[in-house]
């Protein structure tokens, strides 16, 4: 994991991994929602939870972002993150947001506004690749070759969970690119960040950090 180098920063935008961090910089820089916040990488979803009491008694944190997958039980991740946010004084709603969300801060209680949002759309179970599958063009030709591959193999011969074929379609898909990693597609604009659940999340990011 790469560790942060000079001050903390005053908003931060807490995500898993370096997919995750690389997702939100190539999203920023195609859609001009470049605004001023640092991204920090925790390494995992439990090092994510953990840290998420300490990161918003930051000196001098007025933001806290916080992206993690919902996985197969989004109202269970959920949960967790309302658990940890309440010991740092800090309430959400019984519920996440659709379009993501955010619980601005109390300055006399010294909380930093929070922003959550559970991959792919705070509501659904998945998580980074559905989010991806999403944003391949609906053109797309290579797509629908990748789904056929990854379902015509024996169920005997997979050596991954059931819940996770989208994502093994993803990866089929993303070998096919100029830059066959997951990253890579979108620099090279591969993707399509002009749908409408890329563009919730854009949204979601303006306004936690604008």
């Amino acid at each position: 994991m790469a560790r942060p180098t000079g001050p903390p920063p005053s908003r931060a935008l807490l995500v898993e991994g370096q997919d995750d961090e690389l997702l939100v910089r190539y999203i920023r820089e195609r859609c001009a929602a470049d605004s001023s916040f640092g991204t920090i990488v925790k390494g995992g979803v439990d090092e994510l939870r953990k840290s998420i009491v300490q990161e918003t008694r930051v000196s001098g944190r007025q933001t806290v972002g916080i992206l993690l997958d919902a996985n197969t039980n989004p109202a269970g991740r959920w949960d967790a993150v309302k658990d940890r946010l309440a010991q740092a004084n800090i309430s959400l709603t019984d519920n996440p947001n659709a379009s993501g969300t955010i619980v601005d801060g109390r300055p006399r209680e010294r909380t930093p506004r929070v922003g959550v949002w559970l991959m792919p759309d705070n509501l659904s179970p998945g998580e980074l690749e559905d989010f991806i599958a999403q944003m391949i063009p609906c053109h797309d030709s290579v797509w629908p070759l990748s789904q056929s591959y990854i379902k015509g193999i024996p169920k005997q011969e997979r050596k991954f969970r059931e819940n996770k074929i989208l994502s093994a379609q993803v990866h089929a898909w993303l070998a096919a690119r100029a830059k066959p990693r997951l990253m890579g597609a979108i620099r090279a604009e591969d993707l399509d960040v002009g749908g409408p659940l890329c563009q919730a999340f854009v949204a979601w990011l303006k306004a936690l950090f604008t």
